[in-house]
């Protein structure tokens, strides 16, 4: 091989390296973490990947897989048969704003399913309602993912 060839070969790979790097939505950004591949789940059989996908803003509160074992099976089969209960659970974890951790402040705020969602910060730590994140600030390009420890079930109606 040529050095010529070489070279191309390099930036050819280079090239295809940059492409995977693209910038990530908050639908692309949950799915490509392995740890909220549950989520990522409920996401789709909810059919909000498309919504997560627009252009926001969000700011979502991504319970991880452990977060989801915690949960008893009943509540989780009750949302898998469910779809509008499903889609209620999973919209009580979005805020329609981008909030980074070092934006939120003590008080409630609007999720997208309506509903007020507690935050607080004390020092680094950021909780929402019972809920600690545990990773903050995943950036996308329409919004922020924070996984949070814990599953948050929106008040009865």
């Amino acid at each position: 091989m040529n050095r010529r060839s070489w070279l191309l070969g390099l930036l050819a790979v280079s090239l295809a390296g940059c492409a995977s790097m693209q910038p990530k939505n908050v639908a692309d950004v949950i799915a490509a973490d392995p740890d909220l591949s549950t989520l990522n789940k409920l996401i789709n059989d909810a059919g909000l990947t498309q919504t997560l996908s627009g252009a926001g803003p969000f700011t979502v509160f991504a319970p991880d897989n452990a977060a989801f074992k915690a949960v008893p099976a009943k509540t989780m089969s009750e949302l898998a048969s469910n779809k509008a209960l499903l889609t209620q659970v999973l919209t009580f974890h979005v805020v329609p704003a981008k909030a980074t951790a070092a934006d939120v402040k003590q008080g409630n705020v609007k999720s997208v399913n309506g509903a007020n969602l507690g935050l607080a910060k004390a020092g680094n730590y950021v909780t929402v309602e019972n809920a600690i994140v545990t990773r903050p600030d995943l950036a996308a390009t329409n919004g922020v993912v924070h996984v949070v420890d814990s599953v948050l079930l929106p008040p009865k109606r």
